[in-house]
């Protein structure tokens, strides 16, 4: 969205008509609310951007289907002149008739009608240049529909629009509802608003509406409608004076037969406005990050460079985005039905008055008339900044430029930097509201992703930092590598031709986070459905699942209006997440993906895995619709925006570390319950503390080696792009054990059955090589903070031990340690045992078998962070690292 400026920031709210209670739709669901549908529609506004056109910034939803606007305002407005009584010039009536028909053209592009253009909603910037408001109220209401007022003004509603009539849904005597309004109704209100101007009067005001209608009606009847009203409002004189082309632009605007009424594209065109046209350049619609056109084309510097620099009392804030000082009105303490309660315009009513006389079965009341209160107020309240500019008073001008390439912490640009530092310690939830921080967060961010691909490694870091709410959408998307020109590759894909998964897409949608306004709405299961069939259509080897629309659900949300960019998210988070889970015949990856699950479940807490394996209760009774949704099918949206925050940092094997967190969190129900407890445990699942879960699968994850989670299934390493500049940088965290080169000492695939057998993890010997810091080649280096504590042990007998192994592991003979029965035997090996207790435990043996019983027993006795040396000490001996003790002289 364009910057604030001179703008202010305005409400103003109405409400949504209300439906029966005992109705319901054809698919046997509760009826969408119609403040619902209005919420969905109104959406696309937030995206028509033009200068003579006021921004929509955001809607909410209140009690009783009141529904509050949030939008670009101005104080000035045409109807302040109208009130001084002056007549305008001819070049101003021109100048204001351009612009108007600028706006109106531009919204007709976008398949829209103003139909509510009167005085007070074309509104006046600091320049006296015109801004169309309330221009989406008929769209958002589909033409009315869903509101009980008429939309737009007596005085200037066009003659066909009164010949329909108004129309009420709930009136059974109207079968159908009558046509929407075209282009050429604004054009009549045009008319009617400039003859206003040039008559220095309003039109109509002495009579009461009904007749004001017919008299709008009956002008059909006369030659010259221009006259006739000039000669009505006694102002013929006025008419006369005014030059030729603005009385014919008047005759041409209030033409009676619509058939014969220009639109406004072709007002656009007369030569009228020759002289005017050339005063404005053509608008040009800002590029999107995602494109193919070059972001940069338009941007003009000035001579001086020196005149981009503010002096030290320039307002900030005001260059910001209006939907971003919004969202940090709103964090500064901002409250809409507070802000027009103060105003008056939402007035409470005591409880005990709103009681119906009687109610019938159905839920029908009667004996209470509605409320004025529950009727169209025009009126729009000026949101006050002044709370936000207090907070953010101490915020120094350099903290809204950072310099991307310093060293030093971004967050070190404030007066009150040690404050912003200490934030970055408090709890997400808590960093998320707090002003100041965010602001320095969505700035850094803003610049990065402007910046992007060129920034993706910073973006990449600043995202292990947080992500902040309002730009979490192109953050995703940066992390998770999208680039190109989306919407013209969306566009190819056939999404409208009938596929047999159509049913069960329809089947599905009504039941994918319907608790959320945005996507319960009729616009979002449109959505909703052009996107599932876009990826279904576009992956022909993979099949729709169920759950494929819970995880598609993050992406819609946070684009909503961007549907190429929430299909281009889902296509790269599928692939790198859960690749081939969305085969017809999923069974062997799946049971691959959730036998290492368990492994890993024995690897960070045997008494809970060996309690779980006891009573029966394995990851395929719970954890399939975990990690076929990535948890988007057991948690909701806000949750899973924090959860996926730190997920899209991390590698295929993260969902894992994610798995055992949340098993940890419910570990001791777990422990205590049997069988039939724990599938009522999970049937419903108890409130998870997510940044708990976070941090937790994070500290899981920097202790697991990463070899220890390959999977056969797991997505082949990418083709090696050419040296465009943008190579997929190697980290520790984000990189995927399958993407390093492969080498003699990598793991080798394993049988699914055989995997099955084991119980515990196994490590490649270039993991264990790495880890015990034996080589400084190892192919990704990691900090000693970073590094595992890692213990080898070596089960062989003392004779082989004694002829070569790894430099610092312990010799602990399998025959010595564990009785016949597998009880651990008390010895002075097992003492050694216990002291190493908490470490990576690495089991080496000659045979891979016998290595997996001694892990086995060692798990069964809870001991944690066990693993298996994969090919034993064979696959160490051709690297020449294995040490021979000197010989006792």
């Amino acid at each position: 969205m364009r910057p604030l400026r001179d703008a202010q920031l305005g409400a103003f709210t109405f409400f949504a008509s209300a439906l029966p209670h005992d109705v319901c739709g054809s698919n046997g669901l509760p009826l969408t609310p119609n403040s619902i549908k209005i919420l969905g529609r109104f959406q696309i506004l937030k995206t028509i951007t033009h200068p003579r056109l006021c921004q929509y910034v955001d809607i909410s939803r209140g009690k009783h289907e009141r529904l509050i606007v949030v939008a670009e305002h101005y104080e000035r407005s045409l109807s302040d002149f109208q009130k001084q009584g002056k007549t305008a010039c001819p070049e101003k009536v021109l100048q204001i008739a351009f612009e108007v028909l600028k706006g109106l053209d531009f919204m007709n592009k976008h398949g829209m009608v103003h139909r509510a253009l009167s005085g007070h909603n074309v509104l006046m910037d600091c320049k006296g240049n015109v801004k169309l408001a309330k221009f989406g109220l008929y769209h958002m209401t589909d033409h009315g529909v869903d509101v009980d007022f008429p939309i737009g003004y007596p005085s200037y509603l066009a003659p066909e629009v009164i010949a329909q009539g108004s129309f009420q849904p709930s009136d059974p005597s109207h079968e159908e509802s009558p046509l929407p309004s075209g282009p050429k109704t604004d054009v009549w209100s045009l008319g009617v608003l400039l003859f206003e101007l040039c008559a220095g009067r309003r039109l109509l005001q002495n009579i009461d509406i009904s007749e004001r209608l017919k008299f709008i009606i009956t002008l059909g009847c006369m030659d010259d409608i221009v006259t006739v009203l000039a000669e009505e409002h006694g102002c013929l004189d006025a008419i006369k004076e005014l030059p030729e082309n603005v009385v014919a632009l008047l005759r041409k605007c209030l033409t009676f037969l619509p058939s014969k009424r220009p639109t406004p594209a072709e007002l656009l065109g007369d030569p009228v406005f020759s002289g005017i046209s050339c005063n404005y350049t053509p608008f040009q619609k800002p590029v999107s990050l995602f494109s193919s056109s070059l972001r940069c084309a338009q941007l003009e510097l000035p001579e001086d460079i020196s005149d981009l620099c503010k002096d030290d009392d320039e307002d900030y804030l005001s260059e910001r985005a209006i939907d971003e000082v919004y969202h940090l009105w709103c964090l500064a303490g901002g409250d809409l039905e507070k802000e027009l309660t103060n105003k008056e315009i939402i007035q409470s009513k005591p409880p005990i008055c709103t009681l119906p006389n009687f109610v019938l079965e159905d839920g029908e009341s009667f004996g209470q008339g509605r409320h004025r209160s529950f009727l169209l107020d025009d009126t729009t309240v000026t949101l006050s900044l002044c709370q936000l500019r207090n907070r953010l008073k101490d915020v120094a001008g350099e903290a809204y430029y950072p310099l991307l390439e310093d060293e030093q912490s971004s967050l070190s640009q404030s007066n009150s930097s040690h404050e912003l530092s200490a934030t970055v310690t408090l709890p997400l939830i808590i960093r998320e509201r707090d002003t100041e921080y965010q602001l320095i967060r969505i700035i850094l961010f803003d610049r990065l992703l402007k910046a992007y691909p060129y920034k993706k490694n910073l973006v990449w870091k600043e995202a292990r930092v947080d992500i902040p709410p309002l730009v979490r959408g192109l953050a995703w998307a940066a992390l998770l590598g999208i680039e190109g020109d989306l919407q013209a590759k969306y566009e190819t894909i056939d999404k409208d031709t009938p596929i047999p998964t159509d049913r069960q897409i329809e089947v599905d949608i009504p039941r994918c986070h319907q608790y959320d306004e945005l996507l319960s709405s009729p616009q979002g299961h449109i959505k909703f459905r052009r996107v599932l069939k876009a990826w279904v259509v576009s992956h022909p080897d993979l099949v729709y699942w169920q759950g494929l629309d819970s995880l598609c659900a993050p992406f819609l949300y946070l684009n909503f209006n961007n549907e190429a960019l929430a299909y281009a998210c889902m296509s790269a988070f599928i692939p790198k997440y859960l690749y081939n889970f969305f085969l017809k015949d999923n069974s062997h990856v799946i049971q691959e993906y959730l036998t290492v699950f368990s492994q890993i479940i024995a690897f960070h807490d045997p008494e809970l895995s060996n309690h779980l394996n006891e009573i029966g209760f394995i990851p395929d009774l719970y954890a399939i619709p975990w990690f076929l949704t990535m948890f988007t099918h057991v948690f909701p949206l806000h949750k899973i925006f924090h959860l996926w925050d730190t997920l899209l940092l991390g590698n295929s094997s993260f969902p894992f570390c994610i798995g055992v967190a949340i098993l940890q969190q419910l570990r001791d129900r777990l422990l205590a319950n049997g069988f039939n407890e724990c599938i009522l445990l999970f049937s419903d699942l108890p409130e998870i503390d997510i940044e708990r879960c976070v941090h937790e699968s994070i500290n899981l994850f920097c202790w697991t080696p990463k070899s220890a989670t390959y999977r056969q299934h797991a997505q082949p390493p990418p083709q090696v792009a050419g040296d465009n500049g943008f190579a997929k940088t190697t980290v520790c965290y984000s990189s995927d054990y399958q993407d390093m080169p492969k080498t003699d000492l990598s793991r080798e695939p394993l049988p699914l059955c055989d995997l099955k057998a084991e119980v515990s993890l196994r490590i490649s010997a270039e993991d264990l090589i790495d880890l015990c810091d034996l080589s400084l080649t190892g192919p990704t280096k990691r900090t000693k903070a970073g590094r595992p504590k890692i213990i080898a042990v070596d089960i062989r007998s003392m004779e082989d031990f004694s002829r070569g192994h790894i430099s610092g592991s312990i010799n602990i003979p399998y025959s010595i340690v564990f009785s016949p029965d597998g009880e651990l035997l008390q010895c002075p090996a097992t003492g050694a045992l216990q002291n190493y207790r908490g470490r990576v435990i690495v089991v080496i043996s000659h045979a891979v078998k016998s290595a997996a019983m001694f892990a086995a027993h060692l798990v069964k006795v809870n001991f944690p962070r066990v693993c298996i040396l994969d090919g034993g000490i064979n696959r160490l001996k051709p690297t020449g690292l294995l040490t021979v003790p000197s010989p006792q002289i």
